[in-house]
């Protein structure tokens, strides 16, 4: 079972990459390097996942992430940290879940009804709204926007990350951000401004 994060902290990055041997072990299908290869990485991956596809999908979605990471670990080719490359596939990973949950609520009549007529205290009323916001946003811009807002990373570690150029990622996290809020308005967020 994974804790649930802290949604005020960032994700923790390694301070040291995963050791070189690990990565030997991994290519190699040793059980006991990716044992070890798990511990070093499972939290930042969830912590994205929970982030990007939401607690309740997050532990199925992390676990898919490590079996396509043994899977693929003979292409890891050592260009960059083993957790860039980890953090990519997880995006991507994440990606496709998404698409393919969008293409089942698409295929699907049923529709919840939303009850707005209940009292919440504003702070929850505002990460529902937020939250609301964030799943209308396409996978791509939502993806950008949680990673630099909430992992805190710079458009650089952005650019290389997501294997975009910075002009893109500029653009990119403009676009999210204006179509968040008139998302937020829709959903009937007042601005204190």
């Amino acid at each position: 079972m994974h804790p649930i994060p802290d949604q005020e902290s960032s994700i923790p990055q390694p301070k040291e990459g995963c050791p070189r041997e690990v990565i030997q072990g991994c290519q190699r299908g040793e059980r006991d390097s990716q044992q070890q290869f798990y511990q070093h990485c499972h939290l930042a991956i969830y912590r994205l996942m929970v982030r990007m596809v939401g607690l309740q999908e997050a532990a199925d979605v992390t676990q898919q992430v490590f079996l396509q990471a043994f899977r693929k670990m003979g292409q890891f080719a050592g260009h960059s940290r083993v957790e860039t490359w980890l953090h990519r596939l997880a995006v991507n990973e994440a990606l496709q879940h998404l698409r393919r949950v969008r293409r089942r609520r698409e295929s699907s009549l049923e529709v919840e009804p939303a009850d707005h007529h209940r009292s919440r205290p504003a702070n929850l009323e505002n990460q529902e709204l937020l939250d609301g916001a964030l799943s209308r946003l396409e996978p791509e811009l939502r993806t950008l926007f949680l990673k630099r807002e909430l992992e805190q990373m710079s458009y650089h570690q952005l650019a290389v990350t997501l294997d975009l150029p910075p002009g893109t990622v500029a653009s990119r996290l403009n676009r999210a951000r204006h179509l968040l809020r008139e998302y937020l308005v829709d959903l009937g967020w007042e601005s204190a401004t």
